[in-house]
């Protein structure tokens, strides 16, 4: 029997925002306010995140244009991090670039090969407020710079270039979501 809290279990699953809102192209606000209403909120990402069958999300993929990000994703090593970071900043990207498949919960069913490094620290705050340094290597450095992308404004597609970009616009142009 699981023992212990499991994260989203009192959330509610909120509708997904997609490619070509604009609520994903705006940079999100620091979070001010650490209170009942960000913990729900967390729940709310847990909850929309593990119902899309995701790794990682962020606030502003359900239209809340917070810093707040969640994941439970592996690394290479199958080491599973699980948690979440409010005002998120990327204080280090560094090693090997390598080129991977990365898909998106706001590009449902799309992927391409995307380069990013190897290794990646965020620093943040935990909805308590307290001090958290968050350390990816390997896949789960990807999700860590793909979720920091996204409460800049940014998304995967942004790093790609010459036929891998149009390939991925020209299947979300013909994706259901899409139209």
């Amino acid at each position: 029997m699981r023992q212990g809290f499991i994260p989203g279990a009192r959330g509610r699953v909120r509708p997904l925002t997609l490619l070509g809102d604009a609520a994903l192209r705006e940079p999100c606000r620091d979070v001010t306010d650490f209170g009942p209403e960000l913990s729900a909120l967390v729940e709310d990402l847990f909850a929309t995140m593990y119902a899309a069958k995701g790794v990682g999300l962020a606030a502003n993929q359900i239209g809340v244009p917070l810093r707040v990000f969640v994941y439970d994703c592996p690394d290479d090593d199958d080491v599973r991090h699980l948690g979440h970071v409010v005002n998120p900043r990327l204080v280090e990207a560094d090693g090997v670039v390598l080129r991977g498949p990365e898909g998106c919960l706001s590009l449902p069913g799309l992927e391409a090969g995307t380069e990013r490094y190897d290794h990646a620290v965020v620093e943040g705050r935990t909805v308590a407020g307290e001090t958290v340094t968050v350390h990816g290597t390997g896949f789960f450095a990807r999700c860590l710079q793909h979720e920091c992308d996204h409460l800049e404004g940014g998304l995967y597609v942004d790093r790609l270039t010459g036929w891998r970009k149009r390939r991925v616009l020209r299947q979300a142009a013909r994706a259901p979501w899409g139209q």
